[in-house]
């Protein structure tokens, strides 16, 4: 190639005008048809094959004739660029990935803090709180629901400002007092007889402390289920036997103290009377021992677990205990 030649290149080359007929010389081999309006000088000779290399086929290069002045006016030279790859693409796509990450947890921190300190303020916390509105919204409330609820009436007159409230009477008992009320006013009254083939255990009328069935508990160990009815006649009073019978209990119990049980035979039922919380030894029977009526049982005294002098009368009848103050009206003459 001629001085004269060069000179009749294009004289302004841009870069992308360069990589592309680089491009288009590495694609396609270079022939004698696509160089037919070069001359060619007689001393050019083309450079070694390079390296069978990805880099190196990617480019030609040309040996210029030693003679060759370059030309002043072209664009300089510069090396070849060559097209990213996905090698040279990934730290990019990394930063990006890592940029996206970064702001979505920034993102969710933001939410979690704004939704923590929603649900913790007061519903007034954002706006104003005036105790004359909050007063006309409960007059409101108030007046538009009139309502009678069980012991209890609320009246509201037309003007808002009056309210009368109404409420039953009532008064706290305690469980005590409640079978106390119940059980504890009951009519004890009778009148004793001196004959008959069943008779009371006094011959005469005796104070009746505490009736049969639940009731208040005299004592910590006292029964709230009593069995038997409580005769109060006074400490040492004599206790006769309500009808014939045979003994068939007499001992020194920790509870009932000392006592005596006897077995009759009344309207072909069997029939036993309990004698408790006598003074001890003051009964002179003795198991098996045939006892009539009106026989002297033993002395009212306070043994086993009482709070006075008393005595303690049951009355069980085929196995089952039933009232002795009924049981006695139905039977005593």
């Amino acid at each position: 190639m001629t001085a004269g030649n060069i000179d009749s290149l294009p004289p302004a080359m841009t870069r992308r005008e360069l990589r592309e007929r680089e491009r288009a010389a590495s694609a396609q081999p270079v022939t004698a048809a696509a160089v037919a309006g070069f001359a060619m000088p007689s001393n050019f000779t083309a450079a070694p094959p390079a390296p069978t290399t990805p880099a190196a086929s990617a480019t030609r290069s040309f040996v210029m004739p030693t003679d060759a002045a370059p030309a002043t006016d072209a664009a300089p030279a510069s090396a070849p660029e060559t097209t990213p790859t996905a090698a040279s693409r990934a730290p990019r796509s990394t930063v990006r990935h890592s940029l996206a990450s970064r702001l979505l947890s920034g993102a969710a921190l933001v939410a979690s803090g704004a939704l923590v300190v929603g649900m913790s303020l007061p519903a007034n916390a954002l706006g104003t709180y005036s105790p004359e509105t909050a007063a006309a919204e409960q007059d409101e409330l108030i007046a538009a629901s009139l309502f009678t609820a069980e012991g209890q009436d609320l009246h509201v007159h037309e003007d808002h400002e009056s309210i009368t409230v109404a409420r039953d009477d009532f008064e706290v008992k305690s469980w005590a007092q409640v079978l106390r009320d119940k059980y504890g006013n009951r009519n004890y009254s009778y009148s004793a007889g001196g004959t008959g083939a069943v008779r009371w255990p006094f011959p005469y009328t005796v104070p009746i402390s505490s009736g049969y069935g639940l009731r208040a508990a005299a004592c910590g160990a006292c029964s709230t289920d009593h069995r038997g009815i409580d005769f109060v006649p006074g400490n040492g009073a004599p206790i006769f036997a309500v009808a014939d019978g045979v003994v068939v209990e007499r001992e020194d119990h920790w509870s009932f103290g000392h006592t005596v049980v006897l077995e009759h035979r009344i309207n072909g039922q069997t029939v036993r009377t309990r004698y408790a919380h006598m003074q001890y030894g003051s009964s002179p029977l003795s198991v098996g021992q045939s006892v009539p009526v009106g026989e002297f049982v033993g002395l009212v005294g306070s043994t086993g677990v009482v709070t006075a002098p008393h005595l303690h009368f049951e009355v069980v009848v085929n196995g089952a205990h039933v009232d002795p103050f009924v049981w006695l009206q139905q039977n005593a003459g």
